[in-house]
């Protein structure tokens, strides 16, 4: 290759040798017009390339023979001395010396260096079971503390959906890059780290283009994903009846459709010939494309199919002049845990996010000798991807016949105010929020008092909403929600008189 004064073009290597626990089986020796040692830009080329080693021959001007050698490898590390060694260069430099000097032994030095590389992955992975090392990469143009709470939010998100977190990364920039969200020497940051750690996946804290899924795509040989994926992975992780199956499934092909690209040979990708399959015919992307449509399609009808079927239940449930209560909140805000207290049931519960997807009723006495029926439903999160709302339309509208929402939030969370924000926004935009709504501060048992009156004068006079503070694993908590819930229903529904008729 030859370049110019200023840099070489390397060629497109494709996915030669390509391992997470290996180099390429390349190594680059080249020369400068200026007697330069080892750049910046070729440790870069050495590392996003992933080369074997890079060097530098620096030529005598007089005598235009080879003079010293300067050489470099990448080293390989672990999560923990990573955080140890933050100040140190990934690179380690080789003794430099004149052709004929050099005596290292590059094969069993680079046999050595992959050796350590597959070490350290094969220990990891023993010790975290075999699940997949993920980074978590964040870019704001606000406060850096807004992203670092969203961040705390993303690495719980990727913790339940079973991943081990080898590093989180956070760029404040004046303007977020359209093509690959993190800056040019942020990104070769991001991409050495990865590539030191052995990480298998990159996520993104925010909804990435489709444009800029491609870019990042092609900057590195690993998976890389947003926060919308990651939460509909969580979703097809924890759906169990054959609807959550469908809508999960519905939500995932929708939020893909636009992101479906070209591969390398796609150009040369047709329909076989013969009796219409002549002429242009269809590249496989738009195959693809119209596979993804009709499915779309399909699904769409089955779940609606479901809809009807649970409207059907939900009529006959409305024709007993049964009460209906949801429970509805930020994810693992202790929803089902509340209503295992409240009815003495055993509907799964989790510290995980969406550890709940379908939908459970159960059936409740209260005090007053009034029965109601209770609804748990799926978990919000801000950020929600329209996709998943759209999907679980048909889930979600079991709230739309409840008289009364109990609105579970976690008051011991730091970020609790803009959490019930998040939750307004979604109740706003299924259109359920003319509902009478009744804030249940849960884990309130973590509270000081004075924290505890604080959030509920914030309630009462800044957002209009009545709240009472319980703890759902305690169940002795739970007698002023009763009372609170019997004393909307005498008043606003007027239930002994519906009963009465």
């Amino acid at each position: 290759m030859v370049g110019t004064a200023k840099r070489i073009e390397m060629p497109d290597f494709g996915r030669a040798r390509v391992a997470v626990d290996r180099f390429r089986g390349l190594r680059c020796v080249h020369t400068h017009l200026l007697n330069e040692k080892l750049t910046q830009d070729d440790l870069t080329d050495l590392a996003l390339l992933r080369l074997d080693l890079m060097s530098a021959i620096q030529v005598d001007e007089k005598t235009g023979l080879p003079n010293s050698v300067y050489s470099a490898h990448l080293l390989p590390t672990t999560a923990e001395k990573l955080e140890t060694e933050s100040e140190t260069l990934p690179y380690e430099f080789l003794e430099p010396n004149i052709p004929s000097q050099l005596d290292t032994n590059f094969i069993a030095l680079i046999n050595s260096l992959e050796n350590e590389m597959a070490r350290n992955r094969l220990t990891a992975r023993n010790r975290q079971t075999n699940r997949d090392r993920v980074i978590l990469v964040g870019a704001t143009t606000g406060y850096l503390s807004d992203a670092e709470e969203s961040m705390a939010e993303l690495e719980e998100l990727a913790l339940s959906a079973e991943t081990v977190v080898l590093d989180k990364i956070i760029q404040r920039r004046g303007k977020i890059d359209p093509k690959t969200v993190l800056g040019r020497g942020k990104l070769e940051d991001l991409l050495i780290r990865a590539m030191r750690l052995g990480a298998d996946l990159i996520v993104f804290d925010a909804e990435l283009t489709p444009a800029q899924a491609r870019s990042l795509s092609e900057a590195t040989d690993l998976k890389v994903i947003d926060r919308p994926q990651l939460i509909l992975d969580i979703f097809a992780q924890r759906a169990q009846s054959r609807e959550g199956k469908l809508q999960v499934e519905l939500a995932q092909l929708k939020y893909l459709l636009p992101r479906l690209a070209q591969g390398q040979n796609s150009a040369l990708s047709r329909l076989a010939g013969g009796i219409g399959g002549r002429g242009p015919g269809e590249t496989k992307l738009e195959t693809d494309r119209r596979r993804a449509r009709d499915k779309i399609s399909q699904l769409e009808k089955q779940v609606d199919n479901l809809s009807r079927q649970r409207q059907e239940r939900r009529k006959s449930r409305l024709n007993r002049n049964i009460p209906i209560i949801s429970l509805v909140g930020y994810t693992n805000a202790g929803k089902s845990t509340l209503l295992n207290t409240l009815t003495d049931s055993r509907v799964y519960a989790e510290k995980k996010m969406f550890a709940t997807l379908d939908p459970t009723s159960r059936r409740l006495r209260l005090p007053i000798e009034q029965e109601i029926i209770i609804n748990d439903t799926v978990g919000f999160i801000r950020d929600l991807p329209e996709t998943l709302v759209a999907a679980f339309r048909a889930t979600l509208e079991e709230i739309s016949d409840s008289d009364l929402l109990i609105h579970v939030v976690d008051a011991a969370n730091p970020q609790v105010l803009q959490q019930i924000d998040s939750v307004d926004k979604i109740l706003h935009q299924l259109e359920l929020n003319n509902i009478p709504r009744l804030i249940v501060l849960n884990k309130a048992d973590l509270l000081d008092e004075a924290s505890q009156q604080a959030l509920e004068r914030n309630l009462l006079f800044d957002k209009d909403l009545q709240s009472v503070a319980v703890s759902a694993i305690y169940p002795k908590s739970l007698s002023p929600l009763l009372e609170k819930i019997g004393e909307f229903l005498i008043k606003d529904l007027n239930v002994f008189a519906v009963n009465a008729i």
